[in-house]
């Protein structure tokens, strides 16, 4: 077969992909705009706003459920044959398929509650655990951060990119504090150290899902955090890898979304960005025969 019919037919099978994926992300960006006329609503009459608190410095709305209910209807109409997993209901649906919505209602539910406009309505369509689809709406600022596995990632149907600063002086980073009882406080606060002396600034706005679409629209030079859930990251995660960067789990491997810890930047950041924030594996000791040996007399220098 010839070069020429080698890329037709390639052309023809990534836009037949792209086809196959259009529905999946409109659902997605209707569920989202559904759930931030819930969430909008609620906004208005905040003193009014029935919180319940889940755990310590964990809460839950009226607004949340009512933005969760509006995302479970539109996805399991359109595909009642899916899985969905969302922050307040756990699993529902067919949770054999290998098709799973994983929805947070409000990613920053603390800044929703207390007014700052700091909070999204995040959407990712996982097949068989990896994330192909992803919708993050910012329903104060109305930005909408949409991605395919595959076709790169948008902001309002603008392509974006990550950012292609390469110096760690001129970064500015996301990250999230850590705010749950029995959280590693000690450890975050050395890497916190470690990253504010070697940037240009730190900020914590105080929700993942935008921090990770910040990093993707070249807001932030990198982002790190850990004690995540799937619903805080999955969307975000696909947003960076679609604007060309990288992204891990803090340990340096693939595992980002099952850890909820994450570490990301463009490629010239990131790899400055790990070691400060990282729990690497140590080194492996080098054996007997990898050891170098030592040097002849008359050759020590």
């Amino acid at each position: 077969m010839s070069g020429a019919l080698l890329a037709f037919f390639f052309k023809n099978f990534i836009r037949s992909l792209t086809v196959m994926a259009s529905p999946y992300i409109a659902t997605a960006v209707k569920a989202a705009r559904r759930a931030a006329q819930e969430i909008t609503a609620a906004a208005q009459q905040l003193d009014r706003l029935a919180i319940d608190n889940k755990s310590e410095n964990d809460f839950v709305t009226a607004a949340d459920r009512a933005a969760e209910e509006a995302i479970l209807n539109v996805l399991s109409s359109a595909y009642p044959r899916h899985a969905i997993l969302t922050e307040e209901r756990g699993l529902v649906g067919n949770t054999k398929s290998e098709w799973m919505w994983i929805v947070d209602p409000i990613d920053g539910t603390t800044n929703f509650i207390h007014g700052v406009p700091q909070y999204a309505v995040s959407i990712a369509l996982c097949r068989r655990g990896e994330p192909v689809v992803a919708v993050v709406y910012d329903v104060a600022k109305n930005e909408l951060f949409t991605a395919v596995k595959g076709e790169g990632a948008f902001l309002d149907n603008r392509r974006i990119r990550v950012s292609d600063n390469a110096e760690m002086r001129r970064a500015l980073i996301g990250t999230g504090f850590p705010f749950r009882k029995g959280d590693n406080f000690k450890d975050y606060m050395q890497s916190f150290m470690r990253v504010t002396q070697a940037t240009a600034g730190v900020r914590r706005p105080g929700a993942a899902s935008l921090d990770l679409a910040w990093v993707a629209a070249g807001r932030y030079d990198g982002f790190w955090e850990s004690g995540l859930s799937k619903w805080d990251i999955a969307a975000g995660g696909l947003l960076v890898f679609e604007a060309g960067g990288l992204l891990t789990d803090l340990e340096g491997g693939e595992e980002w979304l099952e850890k909820g810890s994450v570490c990301c930047g463009n490629p010239k950041i990131f790899g400055q960005l790990l070691p400060l924030v990282g729990k690497l594996p140590a080194p492996e000791a080098k054996t007997d025969e990898a050891k170098e040996e030592p040097a002849a007399e008359g050759d020590a220098k």
